[in-house]
């Protein structure tokens, strides 16, 4: 009896102090701080790693749905590139692009600018400019798509009773540069909340003391935007257009549901292309070529607003 309660101290003595080393090990920094990034490692590889090596391993290889194919190395690439629909697609996605994130900008000050000012119900008018943002993508462009119908356009039948189209009005879908001009106006609708937000951040973290100075220098309204706001912004501003370039340089719903790519392929974008052949067509290999391309080019986009950031 004696002998038993003896080893069950012993057990008990040693387990509080394996326990003891094993909390130990588990609060040094560097295994705590490791298994806090683990999930996020985790969720990288799983969601981005894993695609994109699939990407470069089908874009290498005539891989076909149903037909997994064999090495062709860089074949796919210059078969896309004497592709008359992919050249006449790079140059949409920049024109895409530069005309969006440019009317972003310049619209996202102006309504930023309007929202810093002291208006009655503030709060209530900054939560209806973020609806745009929270509703879903698809949603939001269906009813755009109907809009912008041939036969039922609100859009003509507002312009026209307003005498800025004459009866019955464009084909807003259904001719190439009233179409670009569509998919446009609702990428800057839907991503003009996220520009304006971001800049009346910043706005507001200008110090008020600038704007005293500058009105005791007798600086005008435009001559205080001009040189006290809008040097202060630099930096948030620069983050804000590299967000809304990859955003609208990468876009796919609203090219995708608005006009799926046409009329004749005149609005089709990188991902919508790829979309197209990879998973529409079949020609998964030259898909995956056409969405890889998105890659350099995005690369290239970054470093250098990024080198621009660090220098301001």
């Amino acid at each position: 009896m004696a002998v038993g309660t003896r080893v069950l101290e012993t057990v008990g003595r040693a387990r509080p102090g394996r326990l003891a080393r094993a909390r130990e090990w588990w609060e040094q920094e560097h295994v705590f701080g490791y298994s806090l990034i683990v999930p996020a490692l985790a969720l990288i590889a799983g969601l981005v790693a894993y695609p994109f090596a699939m990407a470069i391993y089908f874009s290498l290889s005539d891989y076909w749905v149903g037909s997994p194919g064999s090495f062709v190395g860089l074949q796919n690439f210059r078969d896309i590139l004497g592709n008359e629909i992919f050249r006449q697609t790079v140059s949409n996605s920049f024109v895409f692009t530069i005309i969006a994130v440019i009317l972003k900008a310049v619209l996202g000050i102006w309504l930023a600018m309007l929202l810093f000012r002291p208006l009655r119900f503030k709060r209530l008018i900054r939560g209806a400019v973020l609806l745009p943002w929270v509703i879903p993508t698809a949603l939001s462009v269906l009813a755009w798509r109907w809009m912008f119908d041939s036969l039922y356009s609100v859009v003509n039948w507002t312009g026209i009773r307003l005498g800025l189209m004459n009866p019955p009005g464009p084909n807003w879908l259904g001719m190439a540069d009233y179409a670009m001009s569509a998919v446009i106006a609702v990428n800057v609708w839907r991503g003009l909340p996220f520009f304006a937000i971001i800049v009346l951040a910043g706005l507001v973290s200008i110090p008020r003391e600038y704007y005293e100075a500058a009105e005791v220098d007798g600086a005008s309204s435009w001559g205080r935007f001009r040189h006290v706001t809008l040097p202060l912004l630099k930096p948030v501003l620069a983050v804000v257009i590299l967000f809304s370039t990859i955003f609208t340089f990468s876009d796919f719903n609203i090219v995708q549901v608005l006009t799926a790519g046409g009329p004749v392929n005149t609005t089709h974008l990188f991902a919508t292309f790829a979309y197209q052949m990879g998973l529409t067509g079949g020609n998964l290999g030259q898909g995956a070529a056409v969405s890889l391309f998105l890659f350099p080019l995005l690369a290239a986009i970054v470093f250098i607003q990024l080198r621009y950031i660090r220098k301001e």
